[in-house]
């Protein structure tokens, strides 16, 4: 069913929080039965969790990390593709990929309801911190913040730090995005083991669905990799903000009925695009504020 256009559009998202099995193989064929077991329950939209077949391997510093990313789209996620157009499905796929030797990209490749390939998102924000070592493996990305027109809707993709970053929501929403997809992996805070970042992790992305007019979805791991427990919490927000749909700690997988007339609403009762000043924002552009002018 192609998106009605005049009416805004509808689509069935499901979000895949799963625990990622050690050995790659079995991972995918998890992914594979999640994803059926997704379109079973009417999804229109399916998103994966971060690196989908895969540990969380950053989460140590090893040269063996290094070998597991795969010239895109890799057998395995080509499978994907053809499962995308049997079961009808837009479907985003996280993934380690080799662009060039020694160029190692975190991204996400996106397939149509047909199959069709429509382009693939490198991330741009790379964190290092404690049991996130990713700037040790991926590159920062060089494909811009591009939105795709789908079957269902157009979608926005970001990967797990990018959520974080006003900047990135801002940017797809500019680009007409109805739905920001952020597939995740996040949890425990090594260097805090009081602390969890949940709330605020699902309070920020709720803040870009409301400052942009967006439904935003994000689709995380769960389970215990080494020192690492991965807290779930996957969730669906609504443009106003409103958390409509969202998972535990377990593997689970979340579905939300999407209409996005909700982001025109929004956005005539908040007039945020409309009162930017883009001519005072200059000071965004600067790794730091400028060391001439005194503060």
């Amino acid at each position: 069913m192609q998106a009605d256009r005049k009416s805004g559009g509808r689509a069935r998202l499901a979000l895949i929080q799963r625990a990622i099995e050690p050995q790659r193989d079995a991972a995918h064929r998890g992914a594979v039965e999640a994803v059926r077991a997704a379109a079973a329950g009417g999804a229109q939209i399916v998103a994966l969790p971060e690196l989908y077949d895969l540990p969380y391997f950053p989460r140590q510093v090893a040269v063996e990390g290094w070998r597991l990313a795969e010239r895109q789209p890799s057998d395995r996620v080509r499978e994907l593709g053809r499962l995308a157009a049997e079961l009808g499905i837009v479907l985003v796929v996280p993934v380690f990929e080799e662009a060039a030797p020694g160029v190692l990209f975190n991204a996400a490749v996106l397939y149509d309801a047909d199959g069709r390939q429509l382009g693939l998102y490198r991330k741009n924000h790379i964190p290092d911190g404690p049991g996130y070592h990713e700037k040790y493996y991926f590159t920062p990305g060089d494909t811009g913040y591009p939105v795709w027109e789908t079957a269902f809707g157009r979608v926005g993709v970001g990967v797990c730090w990018d959520s974080w970053f006003p900047e990135t929501a801002r940017l797809l929403a500019l680009g007409g995005a109805d739905l920001l997809l952020f597939p995740t992996a996040i949890g425990s805070e090594p260097d805090r083991p009081g602390y969890s970042s949940e709330d605020a992790w699902r309070t920020v992305m709720r803040g870009h669905a409301i400052a942009n007019g967006v439904f935003v979805g994000a689709p995380n791991r769960v389970g215990v990799e080494g020192p690492m427990t991965y807290y779930g919490g996957s969730f669906v927000c609504d443009p106003f903000g409103e958390v409509v749909a969202r998972a535990g700690a377990d593997p689970d997988i979340v579905f939300a009925d999407l209409d996005f007339g909700r982001n025109r609403e929004l956005r005539e009762l908040l007039q945020f695009f409309r009162d930017r000043r883009t001519d005072t924002y200059g000071g965004l552009l600067r790794i730091s504020p400028d060391p001439g002018k005194a503060r």
